[in-house]
């Protein structure tokens, strides 16, 4: 590989990271741009990563590599109040963007959201929206969606948005591990290219989850709200503790499903799944409305937004602006016909969901690159159950993982009992 000046001042730059030491703008950029522009190898690449775990960034280079991390790629430009959610992620079967974005953009503000694929879960958002449209579009196309209905949920590949966290991302996957710091630079420097204004972030804290002490939670919130700060970014984190999948299906298109049957408002929707994304959604709508000098209540117009059936016109708008099928429904979903369902080893009350072996174990089947992959979990924490009584069903399009699912939640169960 060619020995430019800027390949070795980066080089330069990780190792003085990697002994503790603070980096200069300079430096930094030279990092974000030598991976940015894939001049660094994955070695490289995964040494800068580790330079992170120790000590982490103060928050002076918090700020510096966010704004490096934005310069190094390109922007959207929107005017105006543009809205967004983000959720630190981690957890399985939560896919409340997809209801968020319609209801945000049917209340008249733009949210132009730029997802992720799967990092440590077996779906991210932009692996579930590729089930119902095309997620895969260019910066003009993107402008030209939101611009005509408010809103979009797109993968960043074409648009080349913080184009360093995509290669770094990559090095990370094979671990299912990030760093706080990194988590927070990475969803930051996306918001900033993309004109975010006001923004709400789902921080859910959990035994395994990605946070999993409230204290580390609000450690988070304050780096994010001094960054917002910088960037005049209006922030609101909201902490939860979180047990289980908000939904009950774990993949794309079983994640899918739930999102349709929630906007779609029929009885066997996911209601924990309907109220977290209520609760989300209204608390950005109440931040939007203050700058807005609109006199509206977030939570209750998010509620009348999605009970009325204008989020699931919206949602169709922009099923349609992004080359899907407008007509979809919870029912025209085709489930994989391959499936096996795993049965209580005992009777008893659900005491947890182990998201770790959730996770772990619908990748095994498959997901997310098998879209049919995944789990419908039957049972939730407090559920009373018989033994061999039915607990979830595992998809997959491929016999082979089915048993292999099967014997992995054996030795790692799913399901924790009293």
């Amino acid at each position: 590989m060619n020995d430019s000046p800027n390949r070795l001042n980066a080089i330069k730059a990780i190792q003085k990271k990697l002994i503790g030491k603070k980096l200069s703008y300079k430096e930094i950029y030279t990092i974000m741009d030598e991976i940015a522009n894939k001049r660094l190898s994955d070695i490289l690449v995964t040494y800068f990563v580790a330079s992170s775990f120790k000590d982490g960034y103060s928050s002076e280079e918090l700020y510096l590599f966010t704004k490096a991390m934005v310069e190094t790629g390109s922007k959207l430009n929107f005017k105006g109040i543009v809205a967004d959610k983000h959720s630190i992620g981690g957890v399985a079967g939560t896919r409340t963007t997809m209801i968020i974005v319609p209801i945000i953009a049917a209340a008249g503000f733009k949210i132009p959201k730029i997802s992720s694929r799967a990092i440590t879960t077996p779906a991210g958002t932009a692996d579930v929206m590729e089930v119902l449209a095309q997620v895969d579009f260019s910066l003009p196309e993107v402008e030209n969606i939101v611009n005509n209905v408010g809103g979009c949920i797109v993968w960043n590949r074409k648009l080349n948005i913080a184009p360093a966290d995509d290669v770094i991302i990559k090095v990370e996957e094979p671990l299912s591990f990030e760093s706080f710091d990194k988590i927070i630079i990475s969803i930051m420097a996306k918001k900033v290219a993309a004109s975010t204004t006001h923004l709400i972030l789902d921080l859910p804290v959990g035994k395994t989850m990605k946070i999993r002490l409230a204290s580390d939670a609000e450690k988070v919130a304050k780096k994010f709200q001094l960054l917002a700060d910088r960037f005049s970014i209006k922030v609101i984190s909201d902490i939860n503790k979180t047990f289980e999948p908000a939904g009950y299906g774990i993949g794309p298109i079983l994640e899918a499903r739930d999102v349709l049957y929630v906007l779609e408002q029929k009885k066997e929707r996911p209601l924990k799944l309907e109220a977290k994304a209520l609760r989300l959604a209204g608390k950005l709508l109440d931040i939007c409305y203050a700058d807005a000098k609109i006199k509206k209540k977030g939570l209750e117009e998010a509620k009348k937004i999605l009970t009325s059936g204008q989020a699931l016109k919206k949602f169709r708008e922009i099923l349609k602006a992004q080359k899907g099928n407008d007509q979809i429904s919870s029912e025209k979903i085709k489930i994989s016909p391959n499936k096996l369902e795993i049965c209580s080893p005992q009777g008893g009350k659900i005491k947890g969901i182990n998201n770790y072996n959730l996770n772990a174990i619908a990748k095994i089947l498959g997901a997310p690159a098998d879209k049919s992959a995944g789990i419908y979990l039957l049972k939730k924490v407090n559920d009373s159950v018989d033994k061999k009584e039915p607990l979830a069903i595992f998809y997959s399009s491929s016999k082979y993982r089915l048993r292999e699912g099967e014997i992995t939640n054996k030795n790692f169960p799913i399901y924790e009992f009293e």
